[in-house]
């Protein structure tokens, strides 16, 4: 027996949940991409983008998710035997990484740690390493869904500008754009990715590059521009150039009303939201691991992702029963551990269109499984999550 039957719960770290009026929008029929209509909405998405980034640079869309996005930054403004220097914190810096050796890049891996945020002085260290300005660009991610970690992206931002290296300081915010708060100009950085299928609250297949001066005119010497990725190529008269081919329209149409649920929520507000439901999901996590077999994965609150927890088990124990029960039993989908977690941790997501009773349904069916499977844990998780928005969402 079950209680599945009922609406299934997704809490997982991408894609996410895909709001009613995102899916309405994509139904309807096909249009001329050539009319005034359909570019007319471009220039609204590329705008919408720049205001998402705060940048007064250069935006992108591309028919990809976020590994295409990552290639493209990297064709665009790298040469074959670039020295690139990533930034680890998890598992997706290294995967950009791996994605630009491919490309013929030289990567060096700045050693980090899947537990502690980047910390800035190393990365100021090693640039000043770095006499003969051999790296031409640093990769980082704002958040790494796999840990959960989420890095300052302005602090190390300012260390690299006080080493006065010149070296394109690239982010990634696949994770993280929509959910907190990002300065691409203000925090120095020159390129930056994202996608749609997380905060941004859209289906998968759109991924986007935002790009700064600099980045543009490094752009003009690259060597691994190609004809698909280039942005000068999309940056022509003829509307379809800007997707080097047929625009994904109704990708488009679901990305454009999901930037109308976002300005009207305001990303400030956005990002309040999910500081509560991690808030939440962090003070039901505290309170199971009184068990001794549940932990974070990430001990600092300061280093937590506000979009996804990731929740190691003791040796002993393996989330797949849990994660099984939730979903089998109760219709509740909970991320599993990837990369150095895989079959170690669970990842509960708390990300894009998610409110108080999603996160509470999600939190109470885990402590239904983590009693009904006899997995010790301290008991009163959710009533602690509850005990918390109750203390910190105003009723005025």
């Amino acid at each position: 027996m079950s209680v599945r039957t009922g609406r299934e719960f997704l809490s997982i770290p991408g894609p996410t949940n895909i709001p009613d009026s995102v899916l309405s929008a994509m139904h309807q029929p096909a249009i001329d991409i050539y009319q005034k209509d359909f570019p007319r909405l471009t220039d609204t998405l590329l705008q919408d983008l720049k205001d998402v980034f705060n940048t007064k640079g250069k935006t992108f869309i591309f028919i990809a998710n976020g590994h295409g996005a990552w290639e493209a930054a990297l064709s665009n403004v790298c040469s074959r035997g670039d020295k690139v220097l990533v930034l680890e914190s998890g598992l997706f810096a290294n995967g950009w990484g791996a994605a630009g050796a491919t490309l013929g890049l030289d990567i060096e891996i700045l050693q980090g740690s899947w537990q502690e945020a980047v910390k800035p002085n190393v990365v100021a260290a090693r640039l000043k390493q770095d006499t003969n300005h051999e790296i031409k660009a640093i990769l980082m991610v704002q958040v790494d869904t796999a840990s959960s970690l989420v890095n300052d992206v302005a602090a190390v931002g300012k260390a690299i500008k006080s080493s006065n290296h010149p070296a394109l300081f690239m982010v990634d915010t696949i994770a993280s754009l929509g959910t907190m708060e990002f300065e691409m100009d203000n925090w120095g950085v020159d390129v930056a990715v994202a996608a749609a299928q997380k905060g941004l609250m859209s289906p998968p297949g759109l991924s986007f590059n935002a790009v700064s001066k600099r980045a543009m005119e490094v752009h003009q010497t690259a060597n691994l521009r190609t004809a698909y990725w280039d942005w000068t190529g999309r940056m022509g008269d003829i509307h379809y150039q800007k997707y080097s081919g047929t625009p994904p329209e109704h990708l488009l149409f679901a990305l454009e009303q999901s930037f109308k649920i976002l300005k009207e929520e305001t990303v400030e507000a956005a990002s309040y939201r999910h500081r509560l439901l991690a808030g939440a999901t962090w003070a039901a996590v505290e309170k199971w691991a009184e068990g001794g077999v549940l932990s974070f994965n990430v001990p600092k609150p300061e280093d937590r992702s506000t979009g996804v927890t990731t929740v190691l088990f003791e040796e002993s124990y393996a989330p797949a029963e849990l994660l099984e029960y939730c979903d089998k039993k109760c219709g509740v989908i909970v991320g599993i551990g990837i990369g150095a977690l895989d079959g170690k941790a669970m990842r509960i997501a708390h990300m894009g269109f998610a409110n108080a009773p999603m996160l509470l349904g999600t939190l109470g069916t885990i402590e239904i499984g983590l009693k009904a499977l006899g997995i010790p844990h301290g008991s009163g998780g959710t009533e602690a999550a509850i005990k918390f928005l109750a203390e910190n969402v105003s009723p005025t």
